[in-house]
């Protein structure tokens, strides 16, 4: 792991994205809620907090972090059309959360994706990315249109 015992605290924010691509009649068992395991939203909002707070235990050289916030919004996305995930996440620390907010996009991804296979296979996970990350050392980021 590298070192970060030198740098100073800050606060710290990431934002990323990501998107479930899922067939029309797909979208419309989401709209009704009518999907074999229950509620996909919901259940995906909670299984993204908490792959943000066990990023540490997936990716192998990630600092552990004590979290200060995360919020995972889980929405049907009609244009796609499908499910769009976004994660922030905050800590006060001498490392960013860029990782966390990532996981938890992936996490809640991957657990939509099991709660709609049975009713769709030809799903595609896409677009996961950071959106922006501010504080630390190198200052604020934020990614192009």
């Amino acid at each position: 792991m590298v070192d970060v015992g030198t740098k100073p605290v800050s606060e710290r924010t990431a934002m990323a994205e990501g998107y479930l691509r899922v067939a029309g009649e797909t979208l419309e068992r989401l709209r009704q809620n009518v999907t074999p395991k229950g509620d996909p939203l919901v259940v995906a909002q909670i299984a993204g907090i908490q792959g943000a707070k066990r990023t540490s235990d997936l990716i192998p050289l990630c600092h552990p972090l004590s979290l200060t916030h995360i919020e995972v919004a889980v929405t049907i996305d009609a244009e796609r059309p499908g499910i769009r995930v976004v994660a922030t996440t905050r800590v006060s620390a001498t490392t960013g959360v860029e990782m966390e907010a990532l996981v938890a996009v992936g996490v809640a991804l991957l657990t939509a994706y099991d709660m709609l296979k049975a009713v769709d296979r030809t799903m595609v996970i896409e677009g996961v990315r950071l959106l922006e990350k501010t504080g630390g050392t190198r200052g604020d980021w934020k990614a192009g249109a």
